[in-house]
């Protein structure tokens, strides 16, 4: 045992720091590392004492040797017991070099990037340098760390006549988390917290809003037993409208998402995601076709903005503006990138473990996505813009200025983009803040000895005053999450350390709900151990109150009580994405103390109503407290300037801001729009059904002059001339083609080819036996063919294969970046063109990609464009042999320069597209659903067991889809992603029913996996 003293030594100065806690307020590091070096002295026969004393004691996690040291003391034997103390030694030496190794690759990794971000911005920079030096001195008068003010050019929100006059529809998005109007569920679990709050508050006032009819709330639709059968209701109204306004109000409207009788946290709910975007897209169109029937005359009222909250919701807001046309904003309430670093730094989990249990790599991608595709991005603070979206590839400060500045002044911005970023504080409902809530105190409720005085008291007060000895003392007030980020021990152990505030002041703990600890996540459980254990430490029974339940509801009532006893507010967390909590206290008169870190800045600058500290300094927490309970002019002061300035926190206040913004933003916006085909009314003719559909869309584009459309007599020339066609076209068949009018579309998406990147007869093979199969219901069954060819390439497989094109009711051609339609004489859809075209750099990508797609050390001529690429695809080949990045690490270079572009490799490897932002061929079937009117869940989707780069978007949806066996030999998955990218699973589910796996692709074997799926 005497070799083992040292590690005795340790583990016993470990042990007494809690011992000796209270009179020695903790035992400092230096001594410590003395104490274990004079053991290490004794016995010079262990050499590696200096490193494990200097290195190791200040770096291993001490909780785990602590639950090894009672492993150790509870053995009797003294053989075991000092083998036991030899794996510990060995364990410390492992957990070291395992945390060193994680800082040495974070910090290589963070270089790396750095570095090429460092590249990008320097590249556009370079590109984007012909601003004259008068423009660029005007462009960069004003601070980078200053973001702008409301400036000239946007007017701000009023109730002027021309916005009573107008119709806006909003649909804001919030997916995971259990999300109702009425008694809300906060702090149940991590994904049911303060956001759920906002987009439900924010809804309600949006929808008081003069000139917006309706706003939609859509969220994932929960029917398990696990929760409340509310959460499985199809839709819930929020607010119903004024009478006589003629507005509809704001719904919850819940979408089915994933499995059904299964609640899934937000880490698990990423393949889900295309889903949820099939089914909104359902309800958007619906409702926008309903919207036009009652204020427009039957015209589609779109969403006037489609607003993505967090990471998830963000990527579902990117798709549905991709697919409708519509400009989307952005909020991101935390960001994975921030987190990412953060866990990181503490050195616990290496990389891959954190992408693991948090997804953070398929978190951080959506948040990119949604960079991409976003118009505003609303941020609680400037520190939120500059400290955690700076860390993306999507958005930097000073680009973004340059680029705001080239468009005010005219000037091109050369295909690149950033979005806007806007600060607009969250807003407070403070209607039920009444006068007589901030004034009085508690003694004038109950008197000295606890009676009741006239009326009873709020039942949460009694649950909190029944902690207390003498309830009439100020009341610290913390209330949060059982998080360890909300850093709540450190306020509990400075309130146990420091006597004169124990003697003015009680502390009360708000801590979410709980009925067992040992049934909470691990990390809520340990917080509220510590909690308990701190309390008995400091012995603070009758001085600290911690319920274990409370209400929605009760939370203002907890605030007046904290009022009346003239208490204070602390937010100690070790960083604050915003501080909604810090508002809401501050509406009741609360004094407060908050972290330095994140939005309590702002909010405090606001306000002035209060300290702010660094979380990590105890005694700072004890010097704030203290000074605001015991100096009464100053708790005065504080309370006098939060009342007075705590307007400029209202949700009016926030959504005129909010609107006036997005208003100025939307003029960037295309304003081509979606045209659809009304619902079904009663059968007509088959003879009639060409002019029926011809003549709606005639109808509907008539409204589309001021757009830029042609004028109605061209039109009518158009339509004249369109007849003509029709009459002497030589489809001659019994049953006239109506795309609105088919029962089912069957996609064929199947990328066969060689290994050089050639199609093989496999394709044909599979295009006559689909066709064969859709014979026994002619007419009723369209057919489309998806491809990653171009136009004239499939015109000439087709061909070869024998295979009418007038089979085919649309060509989706260049990996989606084009649609064709047969019947229309194979001309361009040029609406779709208009709808996938909004931020294209067109020529200016060209030569960056050339630049950006090949590694370093390779030839140039390994990747050459062809010359036959059209306008809205930029094909390369890629020479035999030759190494390019994949598509992950191509995004984000293309990103860093500010270019927003779909990147597909197809042909086996040997090809890459470049494509519109908005362009694939997932969209071009959401596209046609909606202009054809054709349910998602009636398109049956025919793929291989691999395919080009976008295969896993063909997987996913509400969409059928049959993988075809044996039908595809070689992929290009091998340049979709890089080992250190999420992983498949993260974006195709582990079990879908919408999918099945066809034995082969003869006739028989896709007969049988279409019946699978309910096709007799």
């Amino acid at each position: 045992m005497a070799r083992n003293e040292w590690i005795n030594g340790y583990l016993e100065a470990i042990l007494d720091v809690g011992a000796n806690l209270k009179s020695q307020k903790g035992v400092d590091t230096k001594m410590k590392l003395e104490k274990l070096q004079d053991n290490v002295k004794r016995d010079k026969h262990f050499s590696p004492t200096n490193y494990f004393v200097e290195e190791v004691v200040n770096s291993v996690d001490e909780s785990d040797l602590h639950r090894t040291w009672i492993k150790v003391i509870a053995t009797r034997n003294t053989l075991e017991r000092s083998n036991r103390l030899e794996n510990m030694c060995w364990r410390i030496w492992h957990l070291t070099r395992k945390k060193k190794q994680i800082a040495v690759d974070d910090a290589q990794r963070l270089a790396n990037r750095r570095l090429e971000r460092e590249k990008g911005r320097h590249d556009a920079a370079e590109d984007l340098s012909e601003l004259s030096e008068g423009e660029k001195e005007k462009g960069e008068s004003l601070p980078v760390n200053m973001m702008s003010r409301i400036n000239s050019e946007m007017v701000m929100w009023s109730e002027s006549d021309e916005n009573k006059s107008r119709q806006l529809y909003i649909v804001l998005i919030s997916i995971h988390g259990l999300v109702r109007g009425e008694n809300m569920e906060l702090g149940r679990d991590s994904d049911t917290g303060g956001q759920v709050k906002y987009v439900v508050e924010l809804a309600k006032a949006l929808a008081d809003m003069e000139g917006v009819i309706r706003v939609d709330l859509l969220t994932r639709q929960i029917a398990c037993p696990d929760v409340d059968y509310g959460y499985g209701e199809p839709i819930e109204m929020l607010s119903s409208p004024p009478e006589g306004s003629g507005n509809c109000g704001a719904y919850i409207v819940r979408i089915p998402c994933g499995p059904r009788d299964k609640y899934i946290f937000k880490e698990s709910l990423w393949p889900y995601i295309p889903e949820f975007v099939d089914g909104a897209l359902s309800h958007v169109v619906n409702m926008a076709r309903s919207l036009g029937e009652q204020f427009d005359s039957g015209k589609p009222i779109w969403p006037y903005v489609i607003h993505g909250h967090y990471a998830d919701a963000g990527e579902v807001a990117a798709r549905l503006s991709g697919s409708l046309n519509v400009p989307m904003v952005l909020t991101g309430h935390s960001l994975g990138r921030n987190k990412f670093e953060q866990l990181l730094k503490q050195g616990r989990l290496s990389k891959e473990d954190i992408n693991t249990t948090y997804k953070i790599m398929r978190r951080i991608e959506g948040e990119e996505l949604a960079l991409d595709a976003a118009e505003m991005v609303v941020t609680s603070t400037r520190q939120e813009i500059e400290e955690q979206w700076g860390l993306y590839d999507g958005f930097d400060v000073k680009l973004e200025r340059k680029l705001r500045v080239r468009r005010r002044r005219g000037v091109s911005c050369l295909g690149r983009y950033m979005p806007r970023m806007v600060v607009i504080p969250p807003g407070m409902d403070f209607s039920f803040v009444k006068a007589e809530d901030r004034d009085g105190d508690l003694e004038s409720i109950i008197g000295r000895d606890q009676a009741l005085n006239k009326r009873a008291l709020p039942p949460i007060w009694t649950e909190v005053m029944r902690f207390f000895t003498n309830p009439h003392k100020p009341m610290i007030l913390a209330l949060s999450r059982p998080d360890p980020k909300k850093n709540v021990t450190t306020l509990l152990k400075a309130f146990g350390e420091c006597k004169p505030l124990r003697k003015l002041a009680n502390l009360t703990l708000i801590l979410g709900n709980r009925d067992d600890i040992e049934d909470m996540s691990s990390s809520s459980s340990v917080v509220l151990t510590t909690v308990l254990k701190l309390i008995d430490r400091y012995d603070l029974y009758g001085q600290v109150a911690y319920p274990k339940h409370h209400k929605q509801v009760d939370v203002p009532e907890i605030y007046r009580l904290a009022a009346k006893t003239k208490g204070v507010f602390i937010n100690p967390a070790l960083v604050e994405p915003f501080g909604l909590t810090i508002i809401e206290a501050s509406a009741y008169g609360l004094p407060v103390v908050a972290t330095k870190n994140g939005g309590p800045v702002d909010i405090l600058k606001a306000l002035n109503n209060g300290l702010l500290v660094d979380p990590h300094d105890q005694k700072a927490i004890e010097d704030a407290l203290l000074k605001l309970v015991a100096d009464k002019n100053l708790w005065a002061d504080c309370r006098k300037h939060g009342l007075k300035n705590i307007h400029r926190f209202s949700w009016p206040e926030h959504c005129k801001n909010y609107l006036s913004h997005l208003e100025h933003c939307r003029n960037r916006h295309p304003t081509t729009r979606l045209k659809i085909i009304p619902n079904k009314e009663e059968p007509m003719s088959e003879s009639l059904k060409d002019v029926e559909d011809l003549s709606l869309r005639f109808s509907i584009d008539g409204d589309f002059k001021a757009n830029g459309d042609l004028d109605p007599v061209t039109r009518q020339k158009e339509l004249i001339e369109t007849f003509s066609k029709m009459s002497t076209s030589t489809r001659k068949s019994n049953t006239s083609y109506s795309p609105g009018r088919r029962q089912a579309l069957y996609i064929i998406a199947t990328d066969s080819y060689d290994t050089n990147g050639d199609m093989t007869e496999t394709l044909s093979t599979i295009i006559k036996n689909v066709i064969e199969i859709a014979d026994a219901n002619p007419g009723e069954i369209g057919f489309i063919l998806s491809t990653g060819l171009s136009l004239q390439e499939t015109k000439e497989i087709l061909q070869r294969c024998q295979v009418n094109l007038e089979n085919f009711d649309a060509l989706v051609c260049n990996s989606g970046s084009e649609l064709y339609y047969p019947w229309r004489d194979m001309t361009v859809d040029k609406d779709y063109v208009n709808h996938t075209e909004y931020r294209w750099p067109e020529e200016n990508v060209r030569t960056t990609i050339m630049r950006v797609a090949r590694l370093e050390n390779e030839d140039e001529d390994n990747l050459t464009q062809i010359k036959t690429s059209s306008s809205r695809c930029y094909t390369y080949i890629i020479k035999p042999g030759a190494k390019t990045r994949r598509v992950d690490d191509l995004r984000q270079r293309l990103r860093m320069r500010s270019f927003r572009c779909n990147t597909v490799f197809t042909h086996a490897a040997n090809r890459l597209n470049v494509i519109p932002l908005f362009a694939s061929r997932a969209q071009a079937l959401r596209y046609l659903s909606i202009t054809w009117g054709m349910d998602l869940t009636k398109m049956f989707v025919f793929v291989g067991e691999k395919g080009d780069t976008d295969y896993e978007d063909l997987l996913v949806g509400l969409h059928k889809t049959v993988i075809l066996k044996g039908s595809v030999e070689y992929g290009s998955e091998k340049l979709l992603r890089s080992d250190e990218s999420f992983k498949k699973e993260d974006m195709v589910p582990p079990e879908n029913s919408n999918v099945v796996i066809s034995t082969g692709y003869e006739v028989d074997d896709v007969n049988a996996a279409l019946r699978s799926l309910g096709i007799k």
